[in-house]
């Protein structure tokens, strides 16, 4: 390591500590010839991981633009804050742990469907419109029909729902309750 005070390579670890659960180590070290002291950081650099597009062309992997997809697909959904950025991490564990070179942009969107098919199903829909490129009415349709039909057994929470309306009242009282501002 060169001092960053005079350019020497002669410098000493003076002092070492994991941070981040032992994922970075921070090293204090000291220059042998000028003695000037400076802190060095240390991480593990993971695998790269490509991403083979529909068209051929490879990108490296990017968790940010995945959650950045996940979030318009949750965004106002009943779902906790920061729930994009847990699917997004682990769909690249679940990725670096397979100790692939290279996954396809289909199989990306397949897990993050997977997932949110678990976690809300206009979510699910929304992504889908997306990454499927869905083209017309009668396609958003069909999907629509597909995750209504699987909708009971994937997230049990969202099988039904049920609107407490207040009964609709006819004829002249109702007219009267309408003037009055009020309800019967």
């Amino acid at each position: 390591m060169r001092c960053p005070a005079c350019s020497e390579r002669d410098t000493r670890v003076v002092d070492s500590r994991d941070l981040d659960d032992s994922a970075t180590i921070r090293r204090r070290r000291e220059c042998n010839v000028c003695n000037a002291r400076f802190t060095t950081y240390e991480r593990v650099e993971s695998a790269r991981l490509s991403v083979v597009k529909r068209a051929g062309e490879r990108q490296e992997f990017d968790r940010q633009k995945l959650a950045a997809g996940l979030e318009k697909a949750l965004w106002r959904r009943p779902v906790p804050a920061g729930t994009s950025e847990e699917v997004a991490d682990g769909i690249e564990a679940t990725l670096r742990g397979q100790g692939i070179g290279e996954v396809a942009s289909a199989r990306i969107g397949q897990m993050a469907m997977e997932r949110l098919r678990q976690l809300d199903q206009i979510a699910l829909v929304r992504y889908m419109s997306v990454h499927q490129r869905l083209e017309g009415i009668d396609q958003l349709k069909r999907e629509v029909d597909r995750v209504h039909a699987q909708r009971g057994r994937a997230a049990p929470g969202q099988t039904t729902l049920s609107l407490d309306l207040p009964p609709v009242v006819v004829g002249p009282a109702a007219a009267a309750t309408r003037r009055r501002g009020g309800r019967s």
